[in-house]
């Protein structure tokens, strides 16, 4: 079967269909699609691109009822970008459905506004699993109506520690919901999701699907006294263009960002007791490449993903061997390498010979970087972050802030990075080499007709 008009959809998905220009089904969607329409459970190994959001959405949709107004379908994602790029596929999908709700629910945005979203149900709901967690346990979202349940790129959400989260909200689904699991890889902790989740799955795999990552995983025995000079000169040597320090408690994470930041790194702490938007600004620095060295816990990293994080850092091994895969599972993403560095005192022994028992292999010891006592070189970022004091709220687009450098500042394309506007905020990076121009000309000038105040942060 190669035609979706040959599926048997309700016309209102044809019009949708229609409507996006899709006729031909792609391999994951003539291998998934039949399955899913008879009702039955789906565990699907397909890569990013595979086409398997229109998948799973006709599927989700073909089942709904627009009538009822509960939550019918579910959709976990494991970041905000993701969902909203589902979100809006969906909408497009159903674009031929009268009434139809879609809520997209997703962490790093004010809560208030989603509570009052949820006095209505919505029909359907995408979005990153800590929010749904929170927003179940505020007794503001029900799932007792879940008809489908889609867990979207399912190894990245366990690679970001949401396995608890996932189990807690299909719990409060009917146990007679259909399930759809999608997944670039197969570890044994998808495994284990699939049992707990799914009843009887058809299993697809599409060409390319699952391939492994390669990251390579460095082990150095260090003293405790000799921690903090070992992780500078790894750094140092091997120069990532970004890396996430692991840490074990806040207090390490504050004294090693500190004691970096002392040496010339771009490294910057994220943690619990920083508020929301310091958190927000972290994480946009990091993401934009103002900031080359983010160094967090666990639970403060917790729903950060990096597209392209070129290095993950132990700076002390986690407890659980599972955490140590959560935690190097961030880097060698989309077909790239990776590299995962591991500082083992003699005390934490115990646990690397436990991780090498888990892995059922030989652990990679390494001296490199251990004997060097010289002050490190360190790299610094790229780019800088110049924060605006005005964004949505306020009309901003993307294009106005790009439009002022480019035009008044005087600043060509490939000066400036990434930008990002909030309600009331807006970031962009730019070349550190023309920052103090960019910052000048923008505080001078105006943005949209507008002058707002820039300060470089």
């Amino acid at each position: 079967m190669s035609e979706f008009s040959k599926l048997g959809l309700i016309p209102t998905l044809m019009q949708g269909l229609d409507a996006s220009g899709y006729t031909k089904l792609t391999p994951i969607q003539a291998q998934s699609l039949p399955p899913i329409l008879e009702g039955k459970d789906l565990i699907a190994q397909a890569p990013t691109g595979s086409g398997k959001t229109v998948a799973f959405g006709l599927g989700l949709l073909q089942r709904l009822d627009p009538g009822l107004t509960k939550v019918q379908g579910l959709v976990l994602c494991p970041t905000r970008e993701l969902a909203d790029q589902v979100g809006k596929q969906l909408r497009r999908l159903a674009s031929g459905i009268p009434n139809l709700k879609l809520s997209i629910l997703c962490g790093g945005i004010a809560l208030r506004p989603q509570l009052a979203s949820l006095v209505h149900d919505p029909h359907v709901v995408v979005g990153t699993p800590g929010r749904i967690q929170e927003l179940i346990r505020k007794g503001a979202l029900h799932l007792d109506g879940v008809r489908t349940l889609v867990l979207d790129e399912a190894d990245r959400m366990l690679d970001m520690g949401f396995a608890e989260a996932i189990t807690e909200i299909a719990g409060k689904t009917p146990k007679t919901r259909q399930s759809l699991l999608f997944s670039a890889t197969f570890p044994e902790e998808i495994r284990a999701i699939c049992q707990s989740t799914l009843r009887d799955p058809i299993e697809v795999t599409v060409d390319g699907a699952s391939e492994q990552p390669v990251i390579e995983q460095l082990f150095f025995q260090v003293d405790l006294a000799g921690k903090p000079m070992l992780l500078a000169n790894l750094l140092a040597e091997r120069r990532p263009e970004s890396c996430v320090i692991f840490c074990n408690t806040r207090r390490d994470t504050d004294e090693v960002a500190a004691m970096l930041a002392s040496m010339g790194f771009a490294a910057l702490a994220l943690h619990g007791d920083k508020d929301q938007r310091d958190r927000d600004e972290v994480l946009v620095r990091f993401a934009n490449r103002s900031c080359s060295v983010l160094v967090g816990t666990d639970v403060a990293a917790r729903g950060l993903d990096i597209s392209e994080l070129a290095c993950v850092v132990n700076y002390e091994l986690p407890p659980d061997p599972n955490d140590y895969l959560h935690r190097i599972g961030r880097t060698g993403r989309a077909g790239r390498s990776g590299l995962a560095l591991s500082l083992v005192t003699p005390r934490e022994l115990p646990r690397a010979l436990a991780l090498e028992t888990s892995q059922g292999a030989p652990l990679m010891w390494s001296k490199s970087g251990a004997t060097s006592t010289r002050a490190p070189s360190p790299l610094p970022a790229k780019m800088v972050t110049l924060r605006i004091d005005g964004g949505r709220s306020d009309k901003l687009r993307p294009g106005d802030i790009l439009g002022a450098l480019t035009g008044d500042a005087g600043l060509t394309a490939d000066a400036i990075g990434k930008i990002d506007v909030y309600a009331t905020r807006s970031y962009v990076a730019i070349d550190r080499r023309h920052a103090a121009r960019a910052l000048d000309r923008l505080t001078a000038g105006k943005i949209k007709g507008r002058s707002f105040r820039v300060r470089r942060i």
